[in-house]
């Protein structure tokens, strides 16, 4: 890890340069949901492709992520609200020239199930902010596969 990120709160989210949002309905609870999102980080590379490895630090407080193809994100959680909000940012990463990062689950009740709702927000260089809008089908592709399969982790018996 070798790069320091500006240490944004949850505000963030509403006022980032780049702001991404994508929204999927899934056939479980927000409470099942919010589980898997807070409670076991680890399970996050068994549901998110990206994901190579995912470990909780500090009691929760925070999160170390290795992603496929080598980016590191050092994490502070910003909020774990029961059932309806996760979020946290970035504070290390060796991704370069990104200058802040934070992303925020919503977990809205939805019929039988939950939209499940993630907010990426971020900020750069203008070429940094025009290759991740650049990046945006790419990252809800990313995204609806990652909750099709966590939506199937969670109806799967075991």
């Amino acid at each position: 890890m070798v790069r320091r990120l500006r240490a944004e709160g949850l505000d963030f989210v509403g006022t980032a340069p780049v702001r991404m949002v994508f929204a999927r309905e899934v056939s479980v609870s927000p409470e099942r949901v919010f589980q898997a999102l807070a409670a076991d980080v680890s399970g996050w590379a068994e549901w998110f492709p990206a994901v190579r490895s995912a470990e909780p630090l500090d009691g929760g407080a925070g999160r170390d992520i290795r992603l496929l193809g080598g980016t590191r994100f050092r994490e502070t959680v910003l909020a774990a609200k029961d059932p309806e909000l996760y979020a946290y940012r970035v504070d290390v990463t060796n991704a370069p020239l990104v200058r802040a990062l934070v992303e925020e689950w919503r977990l809205v009740p939805a019929g039988a199930g939950t939209q499940v709702r993630w907010t990426f927000a971020a900020d750069g260089p203008g070429p940094v902010r025009g290759a991740l809008r650049l990046a945006r089908p790419g990252l809800g592709r990313s995204f609806r596969d990652a909750v099709s399969r966590l939506e199937r982790r969670l109806t799967t018996p075991s």
